[in-house]
């Protein structure tokens, strides 16, 4: 059995063709209309700020520029999705909470920041190590056991001494 769904109803778009017997050459939804008229003064409004002049090929070119972004626009307008959530669309994807990516934290100071090399040379590093070590206990070659080990056994310094 075939269900038919009720989505050829919402796939017709209300067109003017214009005037009987003399149709325009293209189709456009009565939507398109309204925006390319939001988009014209807009464009119009951008050529005026930045210095272009009102003559004919500044018109032209906002003609041009008006076409192209309602096309644009009017491709991503249907019945599922109509102007109205694509513009609150628009202002929450611009208005949205954003993760700062900017660290905040005052004026730059260069107090933590080393001088001199950014390496140590091998042989300072390593004599460094060996004077830092616990003392070496009479006769042996390795360091006395002073670390935690021993001080948990009370009695027992060492290997086997005590």
């Amino acid at each position: 059995m075939l269900v038919r769904t009720d989505d050829e109803v919402y796939r017709v778009d209300a067109v003017w063709l214009g005037p009987p017997r003399a149709t325009f050459p293209w189709r456009a939804r009565y939507v398109s209309y309204g925006l390319g008229l939001l988009v014209m003064i807009a464009v119009m409004f951008v050529q005026r700020r930045i210095g272009i002049g009102l003559d004919f090929f500044s018109v032209a070119w906002a003609l041009i520029i008006t076409v192209l972004i309602t096309r644009f626009l009017g491709h991503r307008i249907d019945y599922e999705r109509p102007l109205g959530q694509v513009v609150a669309l628009f202002r929450k994807e611009i208005t949205g909470p954003r993760r700062r990516t900017a660290g905040t934290g005052g004026p730059v100071r260069t107090a933590h920041v080393r001088k001199g090399p950014a390496v140590r040379p091998r042989t300072t590093r390593r004599a460094a190590v060996h004077t830092a070590q616990a003392p070496v206990r009479a006769g042996h070659n390795r360091p006395a056991n002073t670390g935690r080990r021993a001080a948990g056994r009370p009695g027992r310094q060492g290997h086997g001494q005590g």
